[in-house]
């Protein structure tokens, strides 16, 4: 025997040992389940020592013996073997297990009806259908049942089968009565018998049918009516009715005349007898009985009919008042005229025919209420009336009309129709936005999906036809978006202000009507600045080219720097950072001025360094390099170094050979470029043969032209014009060149005396020629013109262009411009066989003067 729900490990049985089994056997003993179905899931069977032991899995009876859970015995079969072949058994074990009360009772269903007639006697029983289920055997069943509530006329009995099983059965205590209380409603309890008891519940609910213990009754046994003369045919009289408390088929009453009610009465007066209601079903005339006394049943299946008495009273009336007889054109419904609003003007509503039902008076019919209504007599016909509509209606302005047709004869009876007038709502209104221009302005570098605006629209229209959705229009950029229900208006991008600082488009407010109408609103969006944008130079190294002399405060060039801010962010304000007192800027337009006029021989260039600040918070700013480079101006003649002085003079050998050079004319100019670029000429000459001597015009080099003779002896003044090649003007300086011809100097003092006389020499026109070789042939003057112009504006422009980009790498490079001092003493090296103390100008002797 074996407990459900043992843990695993717990041991069942030991094969050797109930058997009596010896171990000590060659080879030695194994043990296995024969089947490893459903007994290999509860034991564990070890092979080598034959112990039987509870497995993983719980042992559970219910689930062992699914059909026949109740029963008390339930056994585990077991099939082992016993191996080696020579050993072999086969043998059946057993295992009763025994019940643990693990499960509670329940019933089949949650709500358990039961049926019982009102009229059921003390003592009757009735089963319970669906008697509660426990999987547990035994006592561990369902033992017992009870109600939370017996209401003092119920009681529980229970039945055993011969199987064991218990059924419920509920006993009428009382008498039951279906009109005092129809359903009682209590818990029905199952219990077992473990220990502790489990229960389980359901819901009973006892319903008492109706049974036909009641009969009809009226209210009261007589009723009095009076009716005038004129009445009507089909006008309600009166109406009777009885009451049965019964259900169903046991409470249908029916209506009749009782036997004794007369036959005249009974063809002047209708009674329906399924509604109890009586009607006047023959016209009063002089000679209708003025009282009448109908006795009336009310029958009911299986009873003693009730009765109750009316007594009809006609009373005679002079005029029977005129009867106001309605047609409706218009939708119209339990005397509501129904009209849309978009009707239009003289829309019919209603046909009236007056009634005059003793026919001798005329009867006036006009109408009565505020509205746009008229009624007018219909000419066609007489006592016919038309109703219509005498102006447009409009639901938005009023909605209901109260208005009646009356009827008024000439003995004074009024009749009066009531009316009331709806106005049906159509879509004839457009959503209207409250405001027809949105402007919204929005700082830039704004937040993704950042709120704009709510935009509202309203629509005077009722129902869906006002309710109203919103839309962005076509021109609308796609990172707007517009909310359909709310309104919202928000951008999912940031904005830039410099892209775009302003943005128009429409939205529309869409109604539901159908077909839908619709509005449409402009939206402004301004972008506000916000201070993003550093102040931009156009460029980071500006050059401006200057020339020399350029008058103080004139303007050198525009520095041209932008702000894509706007207002005081875009406000730019420059200045020179590394504090120059030459130069100043104008910060309106940008300009680049000099205070003083500039010389390019004290200084060739200039470095400034420019901030451009703008007018936000905070600030921002940039720096540029400005590089201003002074252009030469022919503002400096030649210089002569050489000879120092008009006065000078020097010995010229007799023996000097043609074509050696005698001295020089050296010169130097402050300038640069073809302003610096000197030409030598003699333009005036002087002595026995001036022509014998020459000068290179461009070194300056004095040359014996022919050999000196016997009679050439003496002094020769050359007037030397040196000339640079300045544009537009050239600039040159003159000096005298003494030259001594003899073979000693004798007398000094004679030399220089002859050197302070004036010289009396003619001028010569002629400009000196740069960089041209003599040539024996003749060249027409007017021939040469064109193209020396030429080629000196383009060897100006070359020259110009080469010192201008060496001026700017050496200035990039830090180089010091080379000065040259005016009062620099400069050594010319003459010709390699001249005595240099021949400068000195001391007194020499001259012996053949």
């Amino acid at each position: 025997m074996l407990h459900e729900g043992l843990p695993k490990g717990i041991l069942i049985g030991n094969i050797v040992r109930d058997l009596q089994l010896g171990l000590l056997t060659d080879p030695p003993l194994s043990f296995s389940l024969a089947s490893k179905g459903l007994s290999g899931k509860y034991v564990t069977l070890d092979n080598s020592t034959g112990e039987l032991y509870t497995s993983a899995e719980e042992l559970d009876r219910e689930a062992l013996c699914p059909h026949n859970p109740g029963a008390q015995d339930c056994v585990l079969l077991l099939d082992i073997i016993i191996l080696p072949q020579e050993y072999f058994r086969l043998i059946k074990v057993k295992i009763a297990v025994i019940d643990v009360n693990d499960n509670a009772p329940m019933f089949p269903v949650a709500q358990i009806y039961i049926t019982v007639p009102e009229n059921a006697p003390v003592n009757t029983r009735l089963v319970i259908e669906h008697p509660a289920y426990d999987p547990d055997g035994g006592l561990n069943g369902v033992q017992t049942y009870r109600l939370v509530d017996y209401y003092g006329v119920f009681t529980l009995d229970v039945e055993e089968n011969e199987s064991g099983e218990r059924t419920p059965y509920l006993i009428i205590m009382g008498t039951l009565d279906r009109e005092v209380k129809s359903e009682y409603k209590t818990i029905i309890i199952a219990e077992d018998g473990g220990n502790p008891p489990l229960v389980g519940s359901a819901t009973l609910s006892i319903l008492i049918s109706d049974v036909n213990d009641n009969c009809p009754q009226f209210s009261e046994s007589a009723m009095n009516v009076t009716i005038p003369g004129n009445s009507s045919v089909g006008m309600k009289v009166t109406m009777v009715q009885a009451v049965d408390i019964d259900l169903g088929s046991n409470a249908i009453i029916t209506y009749a005349f009782s036997e004794r009610v007369p036959q005249s009465s009974k063809e002047l007066f209708y009674l329906d007898e399924n509604t109890g209601i009586i009607k006047l079903s023959k016209k009063v005339d002089g000679n209708t009985i003025q009282q009448h006394k109908l006795t009336i049943l009310a029958n009911g299946p299986g009873c003693i009919p009730a009765v109750i008495s009316v007594s009809i009273s006609i009373i005679k009336v002079a005029l029977r008042p005129p009867e106001v007889v309605p047609r409706y054109i218009a939708t119209e419904e339990n005397g509501i005229i129904y009209l849309k609003e978009l009707e239009p003007i003289h829309t019919p509503i209603a046909f009236f025919t007056i009634k005059d039902p003793d026919g001798k008076y005329k009867v006036k019919c006009y109408l009565e209420g505020e509205g746009p209504f008229r009624l007018g007599a219909y000419k066609t016909y007489t006592n016919e009336y038309l109703l219509e509509t005498t102006n447009t209606l409009d639901f938005e302005t009023k909605r209901i009309f109260n208005i009646s047709v009356v009827a008024l004869s000439l003995d004074g009876s009024k009749v009066r129709k009531p009316l009331q007038v709806y106005i049906l709502d159509e879509n004839d209104n457009s959503p209207v936005f409250t405001q027809p221009t949105i402007e919204v302005t929005i700082e830039e570098n704004n937040q993704a999906n950042a709120f704009l605006a709510k935009l509202h629209a309203t629509d005077a229209d009722s129902g869906e036809r006002g309710q109203i959705s919103y839309f962005l229009g076509p021109d609308a950029p796609a990172y707007f978006a517009l909310d359909k229900q709310t309104g919202i208006l928000t951008v999912t991008t940031m904005l830039d202000r410099e892209e775009k600082e302003k943005y128009r488009f429409t939205v529309k407010a869409r109604d539901s009507g159908k077909p839908p109408r619709e509005s449409v609103a402009t939206v402004h969006i301004t972008v506000l600045d916000k201070n993003d944008n550093s102040p931009r130079f156009i460029s980071k190294d500006f050059s401006f080219f200057v020339p020399e002399n350029f008058p103080g405060f004139g303007e050198i060039g525009v520095i041209s720097v932008t702000d894509a801010d706007s207002g005081q962010n875009g406000w730019i304000a420059l200045s020179i950072v590394n504090g120059s007192d030459i130069f100043v800027i104008d910060t309106g337009k940008g300009l680049l001025r000099a205070k003083v006029s500039l010389d390019r021989e004290q200084q060739s260039s200039y470095t400034l360094w420019v901030e451009a600040a703008d007018g936000g918070d905070p600030t921002l700013s940039s720096t540029a390099k400005i590089t201003i480079l002074l252009l030469d101006v022919n503002d400096n003649p030649p210089l002569v170094l050489f000879p120092q002085s008009n006065m000078s003079y020097l010995l010229v050998l007799p023996s000097t050979l043609p074509g050696s050079p005698v001295t020089e004319v050296y010169a130097v100019d402050k300038d640069t470029g073809m302003n610096a670029v000197i030409a030598y000429s003699i333009i005036g000459r002087r002595g026995p043969r001036p022509e014998s001597f020459r000068i290179d015009s461009k070194t300056g080099n004095i040359t014996l032209e022919e050999s000196l003779m016997s009679d050439d002896y003496g002094l020769y003044r050359l007037l030397v014009k040196v000339t640079d090649h300045g544009y537009p003007e050239p600039l040159f300086s003159t000096v005298m060149v003494n030259l001594f011809v003899n073979d000693t100097v004798s007398n000094e003092s004679y030399i220089e005396s002859l050197l302070r006389k004036d010289a009396d020499i003619n001028i010569e026109e002629k400009e000196p020629q740069i960089a041209i070789e003599p040539t024996h042939k003749k060249i027409e003057a007017d021939s040469c013109v064109p193209t020396l112009v030429t080629l000196s504006i383009f060897c100006l422009g070359s020259v110009i262009l080469i010192t201008l980009m060496a001026m700017y790498i050496c200035l990039r490079k830090g180089k010091k411009d080379h000065r040259i001092n005016e009062n620099l003493e400069v050594q010319i090296p003459l010709n390699g066989k001249m005595d240099f103390h021949l400068l000195d100008k001391k007194p020499i002797e001259i012996s053949n003067i």
